[in-house]
């Protein structure tokens, strides 16, 4: 099947998008690393010309892209920066362990050096010319001068073992000073990228409020809907075709998963699948699960990626292929952890929930498609999900 075939189930209204992206390089090289530059550079013509249309047909929206992926950034800093300061903390609880267990060692082998040297002290040179000057016994003196040799040797190693302890220690308390040092330059970095985040956030606060009061009533919110959902099925087929040619990794045919898999996230169904909405103009695609800003979002089956980036209605969208004609859809995110061309795992964090795409709550929008059509989920996953 060639990648460049046309299809008559594109929308009219995505035909400007297609007309730009349609272009395919001819005799795409075998080479998998090509073909996957190749696939980058096609995703960001499309990106390309999804921008272009939305700055020319709505500022608005142009403007909440700018807020909502100003916040991503921030918000994977800031992520970044609390792992980082998870670490640091995790490695100064164990370096004050090494610490103390180290004084302790110090302290025992002083204590036993201290004992050994008050014995030799107490019993001075005059036991040892004694047994020189004493020849009623050789045999017994030459034990005991062996014994003197064998404590002087035990004093000996005690004091190397001391002096080894002493070094160790003061390398754990230098290393101990850094990483105290290390934790207060965190906690400076965290706290300018959580204001940082935190601006970000309320100027897509504003960029979406605007956008709320351009959309008056139901029939603009309805022509919103359509243009937005026009632009994912473009998307949607432009990935189909690009992905044709792309080499495939021997796993398990998706189709054999069904009533097998488990969500991408927890959480309650706010929207379901086949449901009306502005009006019943237009149907969900996928399911809308309610949950927690921040909460990781996991790929259901490994696949590779092949969108990462903002779209229209979606914000921070996420779409992964799973070989046979299958992709899943992860929508609204507020950071997302890869980009095209990366292979995921079953169960992978791939992106965190948000409410990007000028959403009032946080939320994950996800689907299943199958050559470009979208299938029911639910049929796909072994557990209900909870309604919200």
């Amino acid at each position: 099947m060639s990648s460049c075939a046309p299809t008559s189930a594109m929308p009219v209204a995505a035909a400007p998008l297609i007309g730009l992206v349609i272009l395919c390089l001819l005799g795409a090289s075998a080479d998998p690393e090509a073909q996957l530059e190749d696939l980058r550079d096609r995703i960001r013509r499309v990106q390309a010309d999804i921008e272009s249309q939305t700055e020319r047909r709505d500022e608005e929206t142009a403007s909440l892209r700018k807020a909502e992926r100003d916040a991503a950034a921030a918000a994977r800093a800031l992520r970044a920066t609390e792992t980082r300061l998870k670490e640091s903390r995790a490695r100064q609880a164990a370096l004050k362990a090494e610490v103390e267990a180290g004084r302790r060692q110090l302290e025992s082998g002083q204590k036993a050096l201290s004992s050994q040297i008050r014995a030799v002290y107490t019993g001075g040179r005059a036991e040892r010319l004694r047994l020189l000057m004493n020849q009623e016994d050789p045999a017994r003196a030459g034990r005991i001068l062996v014994y003197y040799r064998y404590l002087s040797d035990t004093r000996v190693e005690e004091i190397n073992r001391v002096t080894t302890e002493i070094k160790k220690l003061a390398r754990a308390e230098r290393d101990l000073a850094a990483n105290t040092a290390e934790l207060e330059t965190l906690a400076t970095t965290q706290a300018d990228e959580a204001r940082e985040l935190k601006a970000a956030r309320e100027a897509r606060s504003g960029a979406v409020a605007r956008l709320d009061a351009r959309i008056r009533d139901r029939q603009s919110e309805a022509k919103k809907l359509a243009a937005e959902a026009a632009t994912l099925e473009a998307l949607v087929e432009e990935l189909r075709r690009a992905l044709v040619d792309l080499p495939e990794a021997d796993r398990e045919a998706f189709s054999t998963l069904k009533g097998k898999l488990d969500w991408p996230t927890a959480g309650v169904l706010i929207n379901d699948y086949g449901q009306p909405r502005a009006g019943g103009s237009i149907k969900w695609n996928g399911v809308v699960i309610g949950t927690d800003r921040g909460r990781d979002v996991r790929a259901i089956y490994h696949g590779r990626v092949a969108y990462a980036d903002w779209l229209p209605g979606m914000g921070l969208l996420l779409v992964i292929e799973h070989g046979d004609g299958y992709m899943s859809l992860y929508g609204h995110n507020e950071t997302l952890y890869k980009r095209v061309g990366d292979w995921v795992e079953p169960g992978e964090v791939v992106a965190g929930v948000g409410d990007t795409g000028g959403k009032s709550r946080s939320a994950l929008y996800f689907e299943i498609r199958r050559e470009g059509h979208p299938e029911n989920p639910h049929r796909w996953f072994r557990n209900p999900l909870s309604a919200g």
